[in-house]
């Protein structure tokens, strides 16, 4: 059992949880997920990790209630219990395993969409806390469905930009709207990370990569069981068969197929359309076939 040491609502379904794993604590990273189940007979949810405390030994959830399990992982309380959490999984991002002197050189632009802030929270206090230099922008439909305002806030500073489809707060538009507007003003960035909604990224991907900026995106979206095993998060980067929850779930943007990856999401929703992914895939359906 996995104590809840502090649950508070962040917008209207959103929840986020601060949670007592000290194993899990004490080796993840900034872009790792974990598993999560509210009680045994729940079904196992793959989260992103969006905070750590080492030193505390708690890892921070954010939980967006879309079916019966995460209702109930929501319906908790501080000091209520888990049954599991399960972590750290997937590889962490890039830059964690480079040379942090390489990685002071560039200029990050975070791109974050919607429920896209939480797996960007712990990026962009990483590249704090290390000196990096970066820009974020969150997006989101209105200002009521904004999260973690405050803690961007924190670690960016100015170099936060939030905007709002209906411009009901701060700016007004798209993600892909300020990047042009970032770009235009003259700022220069190495890398862009995009986090988000799947037609955000493809189309925050496509912004970035015409501006000649290589970019990251995380296909968390379309993970279902967090182990290859289920075949949900099954996708084509480049010439490859990856799965996010296993490769990933961070890829190279210019690589994904973005349409065909959201075509299968659409397939994947109904039995027929898991027996026809699975019959037309074949051995390559599920992770860890050896044939990926």
């Amino acid at each position: 059992m996995f104590k809840i040491i502090k649950a508070e609502k962040l917008a209207e379904n959103i929840y986020s949880m601060i949670i007592e794993a000290p194993r899990i604590a004490k080796s993840c990273e900034p872009g790792q997920f974990v598993i999560v189940r509210a009680d045994e007979e729940a079904e196992r949810i793959p989260l992103t990790i969006c905070d750590y405390d080492r030193s505390a030994g708690t890892v921070t959830i954010v939980t967006q209630v879309v079916g019966a399990s995460s209702l109930k992982i929501v319906g908790l309380k501080t000091g209520d219990c888990l049954a599991d959490i399960t972590g750290p999984l997937g590889r962490p991002s890039d830059f964690i395993d480079e040379d942090i002197e390489e990685v002071k050189k560039r200029n990050y632009l975070f791109v974050a969409g919607g429920l896209g802030a939480a797996p960007v929270y712990p990026q962009v206090k990483w590249m704090k806390e290390h000196g990096v230099s970066f820009d974020v922008i969150v997006g989101t439909k209105t200002k009521d469905t904004l999260i973690m305002e405050r803690e961007m806030e924190e670690v960016a500073g100015d170099h936060l930009f939030i905007t709002t489809d209906d411009g009901s707060y701060k700016r007004h538009g798209m993600v892909t709207v300020v990047m042009e507007d970032l770009i235009k003003e003259g700022r220069k960035y190495d890398v862009c990370v995009a986090i988000g909604p799947m037609i955000m990224m493809k189309f925050a991907a496509k912004t970035s990569l015409s501006n000649g900026i290589p970019t990251i995106v995380s296909m968390n979206p379309i993970m279902v069981d967090g182990t290859g095993m289920c075949g949900a998060c099954r996708l084509v980067v480049g010439d490859e068969v990856k799965f996010a929850c296993v490769d990933g779930p961070e890829f190279d943007a210019s690589k994904v197929d973005f349409d065909g990856a959201m075509k299968r999401m659409a397939l994947y929703k109904t039995e027929e359309g898991r027996a026809f992914l699975k019959e037309k895939e074949g051995l390559t359906h599920k992770g860890n076939c050896g044939n990926c």
